[in-house]
């Protein structure tokens, strides 16, 4: 079941095709309406509800993690409704980029959205008209998880939009890995970006969509996982650049 976060995943074309991306060849319901979100008064991404051959809900596990109990649970339940045959073995899966669990020991920056809807951090908020352009100056100094824009920006209620090149936004964070939900105001635009540690290469800290120098391009509204720490982790100055105009920044995850 999809139930959309930000608009562009009410798309129908955008989904089909990350499901395709992700490999996923199940039937997947879209739940735009939230309707059966709001029949399971959830509020998480993701949820996991099992119910048994009755109907009734038996596990339910919110957020990423626990993939191992999940399968027993399932294996318990087949074997309960009287399933032949089940496979005890769990399956082993090679986890690649955004799928590889957070490192929770490490993980002290929360999820932080860029519209003014939901934002938290945001250094500049109340010194700039929202919902028009202008022109920012980031802060060179920024608290651990404050965030920060430099350059010619648009902050919406649902995302930060870029208005001219060289548009950068920094944040100080503590977590192994940083995530940020982006893609191109205009569909089928490719924009690219650099990204940068303490004011430096990532080199070995550069995560799946980008390259050792920080070097990667904005194709489509997803997930870019920017940064994927190696050694010990502490707080560190994250910092984006986008060489051209026409960028939407929605939300930075950690893991």
């Amino acid at each position: 079941m999809h139930t959309p976060e930000f608009g562009f995943e009410s798309d129908l074309d955008n989904v089909v095709a990350q499901t395709r991306n992700l490999g996923v060849e199940y039937p997947v319901a879209v739940d735009s309406g939230y309707r059966v979100w709001g029949a399971f008064a959830n509020r998480f991404w993701p949820a996991v509800y099992i119910a048994d051959a009755d109907g009734r809900i038996r596990h339910h596990h919110f957020g990423e993690g626990e993939y191992a109990q999940t399968e027993m649970v399932i294996q318990r339940l087949l074997l309960d409704a009287g399933a032949q045959d089940v496979d005890l073995d769990l399956v082993a899966v090679e986890f690649r980029g955004l799928e590889v669990a957070a490192d929770w020991r490490a993980l002290r920056s929360p999820e932080t959205y860029l519209g003014y809807l939901q934002s938290s951090g945001f250094a500049s908020e109340g010194r700039a008209p929202l919902d028009l352009p202008y022109a920012y100056r980031v802060a060179p100094v920024l608290p651990l998880n404050s965030w920060d824009l430099s350059g010619n920006w648009t902050v919406a209620r649902h995302a930060a939009g870029s208005n001219a090149p060289g548009a950068r936004i920094a944040f100080q964070f503590h977590a192994r890995d940083l995530n940020l939900v982006m893609g191109p105001r205009a569909r089928g635009a490719a924009i690219p970006f650099r990204v940068t540690l303490d004011g430096r290469a990532v080199a070995d800290a550069h995560g799946s969509d980008v390259d050792a120098d920080g070097r990667g391009i904005v194709r489509d509204q997803n997930t870019y996982q920017l940064i994927r720490q190696p050694g010990p982790i502490t707080d560190r100055r994250f910092e984006i650049e986008f060489l051209e105009t026409g960028a939407e920044v929605y939300c930075f995850t950690f893991g």
